[in-house]
């Protein structure tokens, strides 16, 4: 059974990585209230299902994209439960084709492990490396779920402060999309 904890409106009190510290430390910085849950290894969609019904949110999904060459970077934010087409996305940015970033990457440009890819990732990314895409269905949800940098870790934020105080505070832009 996939353990849940009851909701906290607080940070952990130990923290599981840099990116999970830097998360809380500017979310409190930015006056941004949340509620959160700590939980067994999260890694599928299906785990995020069981979160969702605690937090009555819904999760979603982020992915980590690349070009061909490796050198052009995307987190894509989508609606859990769409799914992915890589040539859709790259025709609705206007773009070569993307793929999935290889793990090394992954970790290195996220400062996370392979399922706990998270828009607070943009925090650690000083030099605007990535490019932050949102499906416009996500901007229809009240309330962004998502990880806080750990595949434990997961909160419940009003999309609307990841949209105007987030994204200004880690100085990226967004470009939203419809696929």
């Amino acid at each position: 059974m996939f353990n849940v904890s009851e909701p906290f409106k607080s940070a952990p009190q130990a923290f599981k990585t840099s990116l999970q510290k830097t998360t809380y430390a500017v979310l409190a910085e930015l006056g941004i209230t949340f509620e959160r849950v700590d939980t067994d290894e999260a890694i599928t969609m299906n785990d995020c299902k069981i979160i969702e019904e605690k937090l009555k949110m819904k999760m979603v999904k982020t992915l980590f994209l690349c070009n061909r060459q490796q050198t052009v970077f995307y987190i894509f934010i989508t609606v859990g439960n769409k799914p992915f087409s890589s040539k859709d996305f790259s025709t609705a940015l206007g773009v070569a084709r993307t793929s999935f970033a290889p793990k090394e990457l992954f970790e290195e440009k996220l400062k996370a492990k392979i399922g706990a890819a998270t828009i607070f990732s943009i925090l650690a990314d000083s030099q605007n490396e990535i490019q932050v895409v949102f499906d416009n269905d996500i901007l229809k949800e009240k309330f962004y779920g998502c990880s806080d940098g750990t595949t434990t870790g997961y909160m419940k934020i009003q999309t609307d402060e990841i949209i105007n105080k987030l994204l200004k505070y880690a100085k990226h832009d967004a470009r939203i999309i419809c696929i």
